[in-house]
């Protein structure tokens, strides 16, 4: 039974916050008083923290808002029988284990099309600190930062891992968990994490010799080229599209068959700009554009009041850019549970 004001903090907790954020409260903070846990401050003190360890988990916003309110059900319903101590490990084990047991079912069930992260909201910011304290008291720098680890190559990336990876990689190398603390939240030896976590490192080596991270340069470059790339799409020049194409680009779309939407990526520079000039011409006239700070870059969000019967009311089109500043991955979300944490 769910104690008398419990509901209400866990109402509380639904507040989505994207961009991590060192906080500036100790991780020994005590969410205790003599009656008991307090779970209004305790749900604040660890919303961002817990949210962006499922989202990451999962790829999902909407699975990492229903693990959340998972997590803190538990912490009401069956909390941990030292209510005294900290209460972040705890949480991170809850968290982190119902996070792979999603991940799990989504991976049994067949999914129409290509699967895309779902896109969220980071502002207009340069990548955060790299890393939550550790658990111990002792931290060093964790190997990919918090924005870079919402980026939508990160996530991709993470999909060749078995979801004991997953989780190992995402504690130790972005969370900064010692081998100890691991193994604690996963429940398993400390050489099994170390072995998981050389795998994990080893099926992440072809992202780590390509990865960039979203500085301010970067996100900057990524703009303008989105930019130039719209403008062609809304003249429908499709000569100054493909310009803006390198020549490995390739295009995926996520409808989650529920709308109309590329089954299978698209390659070239030719093929992937005459698909989406083609797209742009089907649209009605009176859409509204906005550039929005995506999952660290920018990112095109459109909304079409009239669309005929099949197409997306709604879309996220995000892109990834080279040296030279062409597009080199286009992705194009429109499935609507996708889209649960984007504003339009």
């Amino acid at each position: 039974m769910i104690e008398e004001g419990a509901a209400d903090a866990l109402a509380l907790s639904g507040g989505r916050v994207y961009a991590e954020k060192r906080s500036s409260r100790t991780m020994d903070h005590r969410d205790c008083t003599a009656e008991g846990p307090n779970y209004e401050e305790l749900f604040r003190e660890h919303d961002r923290f817990v949210w962006g360890l499922c989202y990451r988990m999962t790829g999902s916003a909407a699975d990492a808002d229903d693990l959340l309110q998972e997590t803190y059900l538990r912490a009401i319903e069956h909390p941990p029988s030292r209510t005294d101590e900290p209460w972040r490990p705890w949480l991170a084990r809850v968290a982190i284990n119902l996070g792979r047991d999603a991940l799990r079912r989504r991976r049994r069930r067949a999914y129409v099309g290509p699967w895309l992260p779902s896109p969220i909201e980071t502002g207009d910011q340069e990548s955060p600190p790299s890393h939550e304290p550790s658990l111990g008291g002792q931290s060093t720098e964790a190997r990919y930062d918090l924005l870079e680890s919402v980026s939508f190559a990160f996530l991709l990336a993470l999909e060749a891992l078995t979801p004991r990876q997953r989780a190992v990689l995402l504690l130790r190398d972005v969370f900064d968990y010692s081998v100890g603390d691991t193994a604690r939240a996963l429940g398993i030896t400390e050489p099994n994490v170390k072995t998981t976590h050389h795998r994990a490192r080893r099926a992440m080596r072809a992202y780590d010799r390509a990865a960039v991270r979203p500085t301010r340069a970067l996100q900057e470059r990524t703009q303008q080229a989105l930019a130039q790339f719209v403008a062609g799409l809304v003249s429908g020049d499709v000569a100054a599209v493909e310009a803006m194409l390198s020549d490995d680009v390739r295009a995926v779309s996520d409808g989650a068959g529920e709308f109309f939407a590329a089954r299978v990526p698209i390659h070239g520079p030719v093929r992937v700009a005459r698909f989406h000039v083609n797209i742009a011409r089907r649209r009605p006239e009176g859409a509204r554009f906005a550039v929005r700070m995506l999952n660290g870059l920018p990112a095109v969000v459109a909304e079409f009041g009239d669309h005929a019967r099949g197409e997306p009311p709604r879309t996220v089109l995000g892109c990834e850019i080279d040296r030279a500043g062409k597009i080199t991955r286009l992705y194009s979300v429109v499935a609507t549970r996708k889209l649960s944490a984007v504003r339009f």
